[in-house]
């Protein structure tokens, strides 16, 4: 078992994807996001493991997807609900994790809130915000770092993670 360099964690639209690969890539470790394991796994999309297996079974495949990739090195991204999930908490307490935090008007200019997103599928912008609410506490408990997100490019956050990972 190794452990990753960094666990990347946030809401929808903060970038956990594409900062990743860009810090793998600096890091020159492999990357890996764990919506598109399991996508890879199920041959099918989130969306449709929400709505034809339904969101506790999503959970249940999304709390083993991160156990394997927490082990495999590198760097990994979680889907934005995967540190709600107590295993999944536990899992990440000792990593170091970086929470890539961003505000809905970002948020929104990135993901367009479309329905490829299940939980943002109706009234997305309240669902956002409502979600935040609840997710950021457990967010910021996880987070080694909070790096911010708002008005800055992908390379500008990969640069500040790996800032914050080398001094550390």
């Amino acid at each position: 078992m190794t452990a990753p360099a960094v666990v990347l964690i946030g809401p929808p639209g903060a970038g956990k994807t594409t900062v990743g690969r860009l810090v793998a890539e600096q890091l020159d470790v492999p990357f890996t996001d764990t919506d598109e394991l399991i996508e890879a796994e199920q041959q099918t999309s989130i969306s449709d493991i929400f709505v034809e297996q339904g969101e506790a079974h999503f959970r249940a495949l999304e709390t083993d997807a991160v156990a394997r990739a927490v082990t495999g090195g590198g760097v990994v991204a979680v889907g934005g609900g995967a540190p709600m999930t107590p295993a999944t908490a536990q899992l990440l307490e000792p990593l170091p994790v970086a929470f890539l935090s961003v505000a809905i008007s970002d948020a929104a200019g990135r993901i367009g809130f479309s329905g490829a997103r299940p939980l943002l599928a109706v009234n997305p912008r309240a669902t956002w915000t409502r979600m935040m609410g609840d997710r950021r506490p457990t967010y910021e408990r996880l987070a080694t770092w909070v790096v911010e997100t708002g008005g800055r490019t992908a390379d500008e956050v990969a640069a500040d993670v790996v800032a914050k990972l080398s001094q550390s």
